[in-house]
């Protein structure tokens, strides 16, 4: 069996609500990492994901490359983008249990990680159960003891753009693909995935509904998706 867990970064948009919505449809709870100067401008989104049972995370105030940011700029970063969540949670009239955080791109802050990694397992951030995740590249690269959630396979959906080239065609291949030069194929068996989804409207401009695509080929496929789990 294949089990995965769902996030989906860079909420609030215009297509949040019907994203949370076919999810509970679904029965699938995701972790959405909202960018924080957008859930200031506009929270109702991010509010009504929690409020329909999603988890909502910290993915910096302005999604920034933390590589180009001094440690302390990044660390400003999350603590903006925190007390806009803790707003939005008490809009929501939701307890905040977890503080998951993901570096937008994925992108840790190269020679500042390890100070950015003590900063998040100081201040007490979530990290996401990945005991189970069965690939060595993982463990070699540390990925088991890092705090932020990082993921094994990513859509890449978001490249979808008009005139990029990039088409829903590129997407499939990659889903199929059980041979990838990095990350872990989706397909391969008895795997065990953090997916990465994105909320753009762009997106759906292009391809309608393009997450249900997804997400219904990966259930017609024998994907069970996991609630989300977190350890100390």
């Amino acid at each position: 069996m294949i089990q995965a867990l769902l996030t989906i970064d860079d909420i609030p948009s215009g297509n949040t609500r019907a994203i949370v919505d076919y999810l509970n449809e679904a029965g699938i709870q995701a972790i959405m990492f909202a960018v924080g100067e957008k859930a200031e401008k506009n929270p109702e989104p991010a509010v009504y994901a929690l409020q329909h049972g999603m988890i909502v995370g910290n993915h910096g105030y302005s999604h920034p490359h933390f590589s180009q940011l001094s440690l302390e700029e990044g660390i400003r970063e999350i603590e903006r983008c925190e007390e806009v969540l803790d707003r939005v949670y008490e809009l929501a009239g939701v307890k905040r249990v977890y503080r998951p955080f993901r570096f937008p791109y994925g992108d840790k802050g190269q020679e500042k990680k390890d100070a950015l990694q003590a900063y998040l397992r100081e201040k007490g951030f979530s990290k996401v159960n990945d005991t189970q995740i069965p690939y060595a590249w993982w463990r070699e690269s540390g990925l088991d003891r890092d705090i932020d959630t990082l993921w094994t396979f990513d859509f890449t959906e978001y490249n979808i753009r008009p005139n990029s080239g990039y088409t829903m065609d590129d997407v499939w291949k990659r889903v199929r693909n059980m041979a990838p030069d990095n990350g872990a194929a989706l397909y391969a068996p008895e795997g065990r995935h953090i997916l990465l989804l994105h909320a753009h409207d762009e997106t759906d401009e292009l391809v309608p509904g393009y997450y249900r695509l997804l997400l219904e080929d990966l259930k017609k496929n024998g994907v069970a998706f996991i609630r989300p789990e977190f350890v100390k």
